[in-house]
């Protein structure tokens, strides 16, 4: 997501009508920049551009003042505890520090590697931000520093996981676990973890005939019988043995053919083991393909599991991350290719379910918060790369604060006029949509003193944003300098509210 220009210079104007930014650190812009990979306060919903040094001010100006080793220990706090949109900001900011010129972030860097590059995927796209940003510059990117920190990557790991870890993400971004391990010049530290990479480098057939009739350790023959079982059901035709392979061993889906992924048993052997994330980015392929089908077991199953709260928390999954799956679930067919599918009226009815069980999941932040949706747009549109409208974006946000934070307020505004709007925490997505598409009255701008303030607009813009401490809050509109009387009516309509409750 990008910042909007004409969205933000809207909103960088006081309730006067002058100029003069809020007073945001640049640790708040780069906690902003890792979490979507944009600095700004207002976000349009388009397809993401892959971030650079143009959209990373604040990340460049705390190196510069030597914080350094803050900024990775931030990148750090943001990779395991799984608060980003996605990785990519958080991989190109460890990549920059890596090659900042003093020495203490560069070896901060180098030490996260592992906490942030959990799987090979977000190895090779380090390694990859590393390139694009030597571009232009003589010297290569392979120096002692960073073979010692991939060579780490490598045989500190547990040699099972990275077993499995390899076998199921063999290359991206133009870069294999080939090229690593010969470009960092790894030395395996056991004869375990030697094997591994034996079977990288070389192949199973040379690992076969280096270890078929050596004395191996008992570390060593797990290790072996898992590759095996790997190289095995690639050559294998026989479904059962392949279903058996899956439910024996845990294999996944990116360890199989693409043949394999015809069958519906094959599928049903993978459901078992298959995370909620990817159960519900695969719930149209498998309803095309009839492996859920009304009323079977199988998808009596799948609905058991989605609803789970159990699983909901151990996933982490956002409100908003089911509610993008239940519209795309529900438009019947994908954005590429030809599969279309009906969607299932009991996989819709859990996904539902488990949008309001998700709420327990987003961490109150424990402020006072102001939530103001645009309703001056099309309530018809589209959010860009979803399938879901711009009300229904903007309604799911403003819940997503109405049942997290304890003192939250909701407006509505339109041409820069704003508007008290009765959202409460036990409402419904459909009510709470409905209610923002009702409100379509002009008031002025409102402002007060020490509050956070969200916007989410019903047009292309839906996002949450951090206020300053007595930081003005104006609604992006062409009329800045509309009489106040209204405001201060609407000020003094919230304050009575307030003290009523109290």
């Amino acid at each position: 997501m990008e910042p909007s220009a004409s969205v933000m210079s809207n909103h960088t104007l006081n309730s006067t009508g002058g100029a003069g930014q809020w007073d945001v650190s640049d640790k708040a812009k780069l906690c902003r920049f890792l979490c979507y990979g944009s600095e700004g306060d207002a976000y349009t919903a388009k397809d993401e551009d892959r971030v650079s040094i143009q959209n990373s001010g604040a990340l460049l100006s705390l190196l510069q003042e030597g914080r350094g080793a803050e900024v990775v220990e931030e990148i750090k706090r943001f990779a395991q505890d799984g608060r980003a949109v996605r990785p990519g900001p958080a991989l190109f900011a460890l990549a920059l520090c890596s090659q900042h010129s003093e020495v203490k972030t560069r070896q901060a860097a180098f030490k996260a590697l592992k906490d942030v590059c959990r799987d090979p995927a977000h190895l090779f796209s380090f390694i990859q931000n590393k390139k694009q940003l030597k571009e232009g510059m003589k010297c290569g990117i392979w120096g002692r520093a960073l073979r010692k920190a991939v060579s780490d990557w490598y045989v500190e790991q547990d040699v099972m996981t990275l077993a499995a870890a390899v076998t199921r993400c063999k290359q991206k971004e133009g870069w294999s676990h080939q090229d690593l391990l010969r470009l960092s010049h790894t030395k395996p530290a056991n004869e375990a973890t030697a094997l591994v990479c034996k079977y990288i480098m070389k192949g199973w057939k040379e690992v076969q005939a280096a270890y078929s009739e050596k004395e191996n350790s008992e570390e060593v023959v797990k290790v072996l019988s898992y590759l095996e079982v790997v190289e095995k059901v690639k050559h294998s035709c026989d479904e059962t043995e392949v279903v058996n392979l899956i439910e024996e061993h845990k294999l996944v889906k990116e360890q199989l053919l693409t043949d394999h992924l015809k069958s519906k048993q094959v599928w049903r052997a993978l459901l078992k083991e298959m995370s909620l994330h990817s159960v519900l980015r695969f719930l149209g392929k498998m309803t095309a393909n009839k492996i859920i089908e009304p009323g079977s077991p199988v998808t009596q199953a799948v609905c058991e599991r989605i609803q789970c709260e159990a699983t909901l928390r151990k996933a982490k999954i956002h409100p908003f991350s089911l509610l993008l799956s239940s519209e795309n679930y529900k438009r019947g067919h994908g954005y590429q290719g030809k599969t279309k599918w009906e969607a299932d009226s009991s996989i819709l009815k859990a996904i539902d379910s488990a949008f309001y069980k998700s709420f327990t999941n987003v961490e109150a932040v424990g402020k006072r918060f102001v939530v103001a949706a645009d309703v001056s747009a099309s309530l018809s549109s589209i959010v860009p790369g979803t399938s879901i409208s711009t009300a229904v974006a903007a309604a799911a946000v403003t819940m997503i604060f109405a049942r997290t934070e304890a003192d939250v307020d909701v407006l509505a505004y339109s041409e820069g006029v704003l508007v008290p709007c009765s959202v409460s925490a036990n409402m419904t997505l459909a009510q709470v949509t409905a209610e923002l598409v009702k409100v379509r009255q002009d008031v002025a701008d409102w402002e007060d003193e020490g509050r956070c303030c969200a916007v989410a607009a019903v047009d292309q813009t839906w996002f949450a944003f951090p206020r300053s401490q007595g930081g003005p809050l104006t609604a992006p509109s062409p009329s800045e300098n509309r009489s106040r009387v209204q405001a201060g009516d609407v000020r003094a309509d919230l304050r009575r509210k307030r003290h009523r409750e109290h």
